[in-house]
C-alpha cells in the first residue's frame, strides 16, 4: 500500500515540476534608455529629445535584459508608441536577431516622418518567447519636414498683397497659412506683435489690429524649425459708405463726355476709380470722366477710398453703355448659288431703332438697296453686304457691316456619295446609301459647298453596276440583300446642269442564322467524344470548322471533338463568310462536385445513421464496397462503417468520390501503455474524433519538458517499436489542440 502511494507522489510531483518550468525563469526585458551616437567617434552624451530632419535622422538607444536565454530563432525588436505613449498600434523602428547570448546592446534606429508630438515612448519585445518588454520615459519627438518660413495670408486673396489687411467696423478677417501642402496636419504657434496666442490650426480669425505671424509647433524642436512666417499688419478702422453719384446718364454716344462723382470729396482721403476691376492709372480725385470718343468707354466703374482711420471701401458699380451699339444679323446663307433664269434673296435683320440700309457688292454701294433685303440674278454675282446706320439722335455717326455673302452662278457640279452609317464589306446585313456634299465650281474653279441650298432642288437616279435602278430617284437608297451587292453610282440633274457621283461599292453578308449544337459542353476526354453538328445543310457548300479561331482543316458536316476550346463553323456566301455561334467546350472540374460532410472519413455513433449529401452534378449514384449500389438521389443514409463511393454526372462525364465510414469511438484517450512487445496496448491509442484529422495538433513532452512528437494526422503510432525507455514507469505529458483551443491535456505513462 505504501508502495502505490509513493509512486503516485512521485507522478504527481513530476507533473507539478514540469508545470512549473513553463511558467518560472521568464526572460525580463528592461526599458530601453537614450544612449549617445555610437557611430565612431561615440558621442559623449544621450539625447534628451529627437529632432529629425531630411538632413539628420540617427539615435540610438541602450537595452539591456535579463536571463534564462532566449531560443536560437527569437528577434529582438524596437518598438515606438504613439504620441500620447499608447503602443495600440506600435511602429517598429529597429529588429536584431544577433543579440540571443548579448545581455547589454544598442539600437540605431530613425524616426519615421510622420511623428510630431511630447509623449512617445519607446519598448522592446521578444519573439521566441513571445515577451513585451518595459517601456521607456516619454521623449518629444518631431520629424522636421518643413525648415522654411510659412507663407501668410489674407483668406480669399491670391497671396500677402502688401502685408496688410484691415477689419472694418468691428468685423473679422481670416488669416491661413498657404502653398503648404497637408497644412492642416500640423499643429501651429501663432502671435500678435510677438505675444503668443492660444489658436493652433492653419488658420485663425481675427478681430483686433496688430502685426500677426505664424510657425509650426514643433514643441521642444521648435527652434530647430525655421518656420516663422512674414507678417501681416492688420488694422482696423471704420466704413465711410462711399458710393458714386447718380450720373446724368447712362449711355453716351461716340464723342461724348460724362463726369462721374464721388459722394464724399474730402482731401484727406485717396481715391482710385476703376473700369471693369482694373485701377484706372492716374485717377487719383474724387471725380473721373468718361470719355465716349475713346473705344471701348463701356463698362462698370467705381470708386475706392481710404484714409486715416478708415478702411479701404470701394463703391457699388456704375455701367455705362454705348448708346450707339447694335446688332446685325445675315439672314441668308454664306454661300448663295444662282441658276440662269432664277433669283435669290439676301436679307439681314437688326435690333436697332430706326435703322438705315445700304448694300454693298464687291465693295461699292448698290443705288436704291436700301432695304433689308435684296433680289438677285445668275448674272449679278460677287461678294454681298449690308451697311446699317442710326437716323435721328446724336449717333448717327455708327454705323455696322453684316457678314458678307458670296454669290456665284456655277459652270459645273460636284456631286459626292457615301455611305449613311458605319459600314464594312461582308460585315453588314444592310446599308443607306446618301447624297451627301454638293460643290458649286465657279469659272476660277473655286468649289463652294452648296449642299444646303440644291440638295432638294436636284433630280437623282441611281446606278448598279452601271445600269439605272428603275423607281430610285431620291437622294438616299437603301439596300437589304445580298443580291444588291456592287457597285452603285448617283446621277445628279438640276436645270442644264448634269453631274455624276464618285462610285461606292457594298457587299452586304446574307441575313440569315448560322447555329450549331454540340451533344456537352463538357469535355471527358477522347473516349468520351463531343459531336457538333448544324440544322443548316452544308451539301455542296463551301465551309470550315474553327477552333479558338483557327481553321481545324475539318470538311466533315458532323464535328466530333475531345479538345477543350471555342468552336465555330464558318460558312462561305456570296465571298463572305457567314460565322455561326459559338461553343464553348471546357474541361471536366472534379472539384464541382461536393460532398456534405466534406471528408474522407465520416464518423458516427454506432446504431445511429449519417446522412451524406453531394451536389454539383446533374445524376448520383451511391455505392458500398461490395460495389452495391445503395442510392440514385443527391444524398445517402448509411448506418454500417466501412468504405463507400459515389459516381457523379456532369453532362456525359463521371466523377468519383470516395469516403469511408466509422463508428465513433467511446474509449477515452490512455494515460497508461504496456510497452511489452506482445501487440497489446503497445500504443498510445486515441479516439478518431483526434487521430487522423489534418486540422487537429498532437504534441507528445518527455519529462523535461521537451517535445518528442509534434504532429497532424496523428496515427496512433507512438511509440514506434524502434523507441528505447531506460527507466520503469517512464511518463510523458500530451496536448491535443486545434486552431484556437487545447482540447485535451495530461499525462501517458509507459510500463515496460
Amino acid at each position: 500500500m505504501k508502495t502505490k502511494l509513493s509512486s503516485k507522489l512521485k507522478l504527481y510531483y513530476s507533473i507539478l515540476f514540469f508545470l512549473g518550468c513553463l511558467q518560472i525563469n521568464a526572460q525580463v526585458l528592461d526599458a530601453p534608455t537614450a544612449a549617445p551616437n555610437q557611430t565612431p567617434p561615440i558621442g559623449s552624451s544621450a539625447w534628451d529629445k529627437a529632432c529629425a530632419s531630411s538632413t539628420f535622422n540617427d539615435y540610438w538607444v541602450n537595452f539591456t535584459w535579463s536571463p534564462p536565454l532566449v531560443n536560437s530563432d527569437n528577434e529582438f525588436i524596437l518598438e515606438l508608441s504613439n504620441s500620447s505613449g499608447s503602443f495600440a498600434s506600435a511602429v517598429e523602428l529597429a529588429r536584431d536577431a544577433t543579440k540571443n547570448t548579448n545581455f547589454d546592446f544598442f539600437f540605431q534606429f530613425t524616426i519615421p516622418s510622420n511623428i510630431r508630438g511630447e509623449g512617445y515612448k519607446l519598448r522592446v519585445r521578444s519573439t521566441s518567447p513571445a515577451t513585451i518588454g518595459a517601456e521607456s520615459v516619454a521623449f518629444s519627438m518631431y520629424f522636421i519636414d518643413v525648415n522654411t518660413g510659412l507663407s501668410l495670408r489674407q483668406q480669399g486673396n491670391p497671396d500677402f498683397g502688401d502685408g496688410t489687411a484691415q477689419v472694418c467696423d468691428g468685423n473679422s478677417i481670416t488669416l491661413e497659412v498657404y502653398d503648404l501642402p497637408n497644412a492642416n496636419t500640423y499643429q501651429y504657434n501663432w502671435y500678435r506683435s510677438g505675444t503668443p496666442l492660444s489658436e493652433k490650426t492653419s488658420a485663425i480669425t481675427v478681430t483686433q489690429d496688430g502685426m500677426y505671424n505664424v510657425e509650426i509647433d514643433y514643441g521642444s524642436c521648435s527652434g530647430s524649425g525655421n518656420t516663422l512666417s512674414n507678417i501681416i499688419d492688420v488694422t482696423t478702422g471704420a466704413s465711410l459708405g462711399v458710393a458714386i453719384n447718380p450720373p446724368s446718364k447712362s449711355a453716351l454716344c461716340s464723342g461724348e463726355t460724362l463726369s462721374l462723382e464721388a459722394n464724399i470729396n474730402n482731401s484727406s482721403l485717396t481715391y482710385s476709380w476703376f473700369k471693369n476691376g482694373v485701377l484706372i492709372p492716374a485717377s487719383n480725385s474724387f471725380n473721373y470722366t468718361v470719355d465716349a470718343s475713346i473705344p471701348g468707354f463701356e463698362g462698370d466703374y467705381e470708386v475706392e477710398i481710404f484714409g486715416p482711420g478708415t478702411c479701404v471701401e470701394r463703391s457699388l458699380p456704375i455701367t455705362i453703355t454705348n448708346a450707339g451699339s447694335f446688332t446685325v444679323t445675315r439672314i441668308n446663307p454664306e454661300d448663295i448659288v444662282v441658276l440662269p433664269g432664277q433669283t435669290e434673296v439676301l436679307s439681314v435683320s437688326t435690333d436697332a431703332t430706326s435703322p438705315v440700309y445700304q448694300w454693298f457688292r464687291d465693295g461699292s454701294a448698290i443705288a436704291g438697296a436700301t432695304s433689308n433685303s435684296l433680289n438677285i440674278n445668275n448674272t449679278e454675282v460677287g461678294e454681298y453686304f449690308a451697311r446699317v446706320s442710326l437716323s435721328g439722335g446724336a449717333c448717327t455717326s455708327t454705323s455696322i457691316d453684316s457678314e458678307t455673302t458670296t454669290v456665284v452662278t456655277p459652270d459645273s457640279f460636284e456631286l459626292l456619295i457615301d455611305y449613311a452609317s458605319a459600314y464594312s464589306a461582308c460585315v453588314n446585313n444592310s446599308i443607306v446609301l446618301e447624297a451627301t456634299t454638293i460643290l458649286a465650281v465657279d469659272p476660277s474653279g473655286n468649289r463652294i459647298d452648296v449642299t444646303a441650298s440644291v440638295l432638294s432642288d436636284f433630280s437623282y437616279a441611281w446606278s448598279h453596276n452601271g445600269s439605272p435602278i428603275t423607281g430610285s430617284t431620291s437622294s438616299t437608297i437603301s439596300l437589304t440583300d445580298i443580291s444588291e451587292n456592287g457597285t452603285y453610282s448617283l446621277n445628279g440633274s438640276l436645270s442644264t446642269y448634269n453631274v455624276t457621283s464618285n462610285n461606292l461599292s457594298v457587299q452586304l453578308l446574307v441575313n440569315e442564322l448560322l447555329e450549331i449544337n454540340s451533344t456537352s459542353l463538357i469535355s471527358c476526354g477522347p473516349a468520351e467524344p463531343i459531336t457538333i453538328t448544324t440544322n443548316t445543310s452544308l451539301t455542296g457548300e463551301t465551309f470550315f470548322w474553327t477552333r479558338d479561331g483557327v481553321n481545324i482543316e475539318s470538311v466533315s458536316e458532323i464535328l466530333s471533338v475531345s479538345t477543350p476550346g471555342i468552336y465555330q463553323l464558318v460558312l462561305d456566301r456570296n465571298g463572305c463568310s457567314l460565322m455561326s455561334n459559338e461553343i464553348v467546350i471546357g474541361t471536366l472540374d472534379p472539384s464541382l462536385i461536393t460532398l456534405d460532410p466534406d471528408s474522407d472519413n465520416i464518423v458516427f455513433p454506432e446504431g445511429t445513421n449519417r446522412t451524406i449529401s453531394a451536389s454539383g452534378g446533374d445524376s448520383y449514384r451511391w455505392f458500398d464496397a461490395q460495389n452495391n449500389e445503395i442510392g440514385n438521389s443527391s444524398s445517402v443514409t448509411i448506418s454500417e462503417d466501412g468504405s463507400y463511393f459515389l459516381i457523379a454526372t456532369i453532362g456525359n462525364c463521371e466523377v468519383t468520390k470516395n469516403f469511408t465510414a466509422e463508428y465513433l469511438d467511446t474509449f477515452k484517450i490512455p494515460n497508461v501503455i504496456t510497452v511489452n512487445g506482445d501487440g497489446i496496448n503497445d500504443q498510445w491509442i486515441i479516439p478518431n474524433s483526434y487521430s487522423n484529422k489534418s486540422d487537429i495538433n498532437v504534441i507528445i513532452y518527455n519529462n523535461s519538458g521537451q517535445e518528442i512528437l509534434n504532429e497532424f494526422n496523428y496515427r496512433n503510432n507512438w511509440p514506434e517499436s524502434s523507441m528505447s525507455f531506460p527507466q520503469q514507469n517512464m511518463v510523458f505529458y500530451y496536448k491535443i489542440k486545434d486552431a484556437s483551443a487545447v482540447l485535451k491535456q495530461g499525462t501517458i505513462t509507459i510500463i515496460r
